[in-house]
């Protein structure tokens, strides 16, 4: 064994630049996936650093007992609880102060008169707590809300807008507010919580603005007497409080802010980041493979010699895994420290792309050590695995023999066995798309196709290298020929080198054909849906925004230019014992603003205790018009409905419809999502936008959109996302050209005696370049034809898969444009990645390459 270690290491000494592919490949996958890992690390640990310190002066916390949660969210409404409650609270023994803690949406505009926020995080509006122990924002410039109309903001927001102290701005609650900024706050230290923003003001102003009916808060914050737990005090408060009615401490609070965060953001955040490392990681492992393959059978001789000497199978085996092993050891190191370093740049990074990094050190634990350590040494000794043992096997015999460039791959079982897996791939995913909607059917039939393209790989490439090659001899003649031939030599190479960027290209594909997909089917839920000429609405993701004042539609209606405007607003109740959302509508202008398919019953006799069901809902539930449906709202309510009518569609509707009339004793702050404009007979477009948008102006001016512009920004958060995601696989289009390029060089390696012979027969340097770069180029189409088709099939799972799962209808689209746009690039990199074993190509010494062995 020590032999074959001395061996090993004198090999990698000696034909290092072998390895530099397979290195830089585990490197870079083993870095994002260790600065993945630390960064989240750090965020939560900063998270949590940050809720401590900002509420370590509230001991406990009243609040409403129960909540309700609608599917698709992780935060649920909580009923509110009277602030006459405070002095209830502040009369339990061990209670030196307490404070109602008044809470809304409020979103501010700009300087520019732009909404600051409202993208993703909230915007919170509040009453600023004057016991500054209780308070979670610590005054940093200016004073304290003192008067009706006066704020505090949190000073992130402010230079986000460009607000300083004393300007005067609108604030949305949703109703337009005048105020003016006398202060500014930061939250545990920071300027903001990532780019949540808060509005401070008089608790009169927040019980005018933020709450239906004065005396009601979201929750009561507690201090303490000194020596009292905390535990201690939530004992000594729970007999004194009301039924429905809980304390909590305020540890468990700040826990649950941060569980919170954790489970909106950072988890899916870092999930999210962890599949691409995945994805770099796997294109990793084919790359990995490849270069151990190449440099076995390159040393099928010297191999041979040491068996011949007397080496054992198992020494010869050992001796390539220690080669292995060396390169993922020091690569994984590097990487881990390469990921430390993209961590430390993206806390620096964050702030500059409008994300503030809480502040703090960079949190390493050892599971973010230990993980992408042992991932690239598996990664990397699993990759040369098979390499190795097929060292082992070499004859002695072989010695005699010249070195033999490997060329199966294209067998006969190969071709059964990867038609059979096509064959399981294509029933699995069509039961769980067709069949009974099942995503784990299709995930499967997924992965399974995966598999059957890889293990079908060197079948198929003879033959689409041929027909992708075929023009070459034409374009450029004996050059392109040869390269054709070239790529054609080894089939089994050839697949595991275009592998790489298959996989790779079939995640761009994949996502670019769900976006386009979620894009198509949002047109198709408006156009089918939205009979409206124009929409007033708020930010189409996220929890950010204030919504629409609910005055806006009625003003609207008024317009001489103006048939009909009706706005949605939003409840929550439970019905049926799960957690529901209320659309609150007028139901007599709803019908003649949106398509709601067949209506059985009368929209227009809800009144304030009826309601209206979607067809879908109905037959769940097994009701019909006349039955009854009992409702549990977030007051802790209950409240028996009439079905008055079921309609048929329920995509922008929802799938409960309520009068305000019926939703007014159970409202908190009460706003409208979106606002349904149409015009009356005659109206022109411009004419009826500029209308409305006059009216819009004088309630905080929401932006207002055709129907296509609607459409649009309605999917404005995919286009975002498609960004991201390219980004993110850069690094696996990376990985997968870096190792094209190490084949190449391996192949030169391989090829030198060849290539000398060909330039001496009179082959001239710039075609001996051109030779290997349209190798390059071939390979490179190959994997990137291949990724395409694998692309758009699981692209097509996917949306059907969702279609099958959730109450909306995807539509299926696969963008022409984008997807010539990804061929293009691939192609191009592989033109790319030509380049460097051209030129050392092109510099080899004729007379030395004909005399090498």
């Amino acid at each position: 064994m020590n032999a074959s270690f001395r061996l090993s290491l004198s090999s990698l000494r000696a034909h290092r630049r072998r390895f530099a592919g397979t290195f830089l490949a585990v490197f870079l996958g083993v870095a994002f996936l260790a600065g993945t890992l630390v960064m989240g690390d750090t965020l939560r640990a900063s998270f949590d650093s940050m809720f401590g310190d900002a509420t370590a002066g509230t001991d406990a916390v009243v609040r409403g007992a129960d909540t309700i949660t609608t599917p698709g969210e992780s935060q649920g409404v909580r009923r509110p609880v009277d602030t006459d409650l405070v002095r209830t609270v502040e009369a339990v023994p061990g209670v030196a102060a307490a404070a109602p803690d008044i809470q809304g949406a409020g979103q501010l505009l700009g300087s520019d008169g732009d909404p600051i926020g409202g993208q993703g995080p909230p915007t919170i509006a509040g009453n600023w707590i004057t016991d500054p122990k209780l308070n979670p924002y610590r005054l940093a410039e200016g004073r304290a809300p003192a008067r009706s109309g006066e704020v505090v903001v949190n000073r992130g927001a402010a230079d986000q807008g460009g607000l300083k102290i004393g300007d005067t701005t609108t604030l949305r609650t949703p109703d337009p507010v005048r105020v003016t900024i006398v202060g500014l706050a930061t939250f545990g230290g920071e300027d903001g919580m990532a780019q949540v923003t808060f509005t401070g003001m008089t608790r009169a102003d927040a019980e005018r603005h933020l709450t239906a009916r004065p005396g009601r808060a979201a929750s009561i914050v507690v201090r303490a007497d000194p020596g009292v737990s905390q535990s201690e005090l939530v004992d000594r408060l729970t007999p004194a409080l009301p039924k429905g009615v809980e304390a909590i401490t305020g540890q468990e609070a700040a826990q649950e802010n941060t569980d919170m965060i954790a489970s909106q953001f950072l988890t899916i955040f870092t999930t999210f980041l962890l599949v691409f490392s995945g994805v770099a990681l796997l294109v990793a492992t084919f790359s990995i493979h490849n270069t151990f393959a190449i440099v076995v059978a390159q040393r099928t001789r010297e191999n041979a010699l040491l068996r011949a000497l007397g080496a054992s199978r198992r020494q010869v085996t050992a001796a390539t895994l220690v080669e292995a092993s060396a390169v993922a050891v020091t690569a994984s190191a590097a990487g881990l420290a390469g990921g430390i370093g993209i961590a430390a740049g993206l806390q620096a990074l964050f702030p500059a792309i409008g994300f503030p990094f809480p502040e703090g050190d960079l949190v390493i634990g050892a599971l973010s050590l230990a993980l992408p350590l042992a991932v690239g040494v598996l990664v990397c000794l699993g990759s040369a695995l098979l390499p190795a043992v097929r060292a082992g096997r070499t004859a002695p015999l072989a010695a005699l023999r010249e070195t033999a460039v490997d060329a199966s791959g294209a067998s006969r079982p190969r071709a059964v066995i990867g038609l059979g897996l096509l064959a399981l791939a294509v029933a699995a995913t069509l039961t769980g798309v067709l069949g009974s909607p099942s995503l784990w059917s299709a995930g499967g039939g997924a992965v399974l196709a995966l598999v059957a393209f890889v293990v079908l790989g060197p079948v198929a490439s003879s033959t689409v290298v041929r027909v992708l090659g075929g023009p070459l001899d034409r374009l450029r003649g004996v050059t392109g020929g040869l390269a054709r031939r070239n790529a054609l030599r080894s089939p089994k190479r050839t697949a595991a080198t275009a592998s790489a960027l298959m996989i790779g290209v079939a995640v761009v594909s994949l996502f670019t054909v769900f976006g386009a997909s979620l894009k198509a089917t949002m047109d198709q839920t408006v156009s089918r849906s939205f009979a409206g000429d124009v929409a007033v609405s708020t930010p189409s993701f996220g929890a950010g925004g204030s919504g629409l004042s609910p005055k806006l539609a009625p003003a609207i209606d008024e317009l001489p230019e103006v048939d009909t405007a009706v706005g949605l607003g939003r409840g929550v109740a439970e019905v049926d014992g799960r957690g529901r959302a209320l659309t609150v509508t007028d139901p007599a202008a709803l019908r003649r603003t949106f398509d709601l398919g067949t209506v059985q019953g009368d929209l227009d006799t809800l009144g304030a205790d009826g309601i209206a069901i979607t067809r879908q809902e109905a037959d769940r539930q097994r009701l019909t018009t006349g039955d009854t449906a009992r409702l549990v709202f977030a007051d802790g309510e209950r409240r028996t409905f009439t079905v008055r009518a079921v309609y048929g569609r329920s995509e922008l509707v929802g799938d409960y419809v309520i009068t305000r009339a019926a939703w007014a004793p159970h409202r908190t702050q009460d706003a409208d999502t979106l606002i349904a404009v149409s015009f009356k007979d005659g109206v022109g477009a411009d004419a009826g936008k500029a209308a409305v948008e006059k009216v819009a102006a004088r309630y905080g001016d929401p932006e207002v959109q055709t129907r296509d512009e609607y459409a649009q920004s309605s999917a404005g958060g995919i286009d975002m996302m498609l960004t991201l995601v390219y980004a993110l696989l850069a690094l696996a289009v990376l990985i997968a050209l870096l190792g094209i390029a190490n084949t190449l060089t391996l192949a030169i390696h391989e090829r030198t005696r060849e290539l000398g012979l060909l330039r001496a027969v009179g082959q001239t340097r710039s075609q001996l370049r051109a030779m290997v770069r349209w190798e390059s180029v071939l390979v490179a189409a190959f994997g990137t034809a291949g990724g395409l088709v694998l692309g758009a099939f699981l692209g097509w799972v996917l949306v059907r898969a969702s279609d099958g799962a959730s109450d909306s209808a995807f539509a299926f689209a696969a963008p022409p444009v984008q997807l010539v746009v990804v061929a293009l690039v691939g192609v191009a990199a592989g033109a790319l990645a030509g380049l460097r074993p051209a030129r050392r190509a092109a510099r080899l010494d004729v007379l030395r390459a004909i005399a090498a062995e």
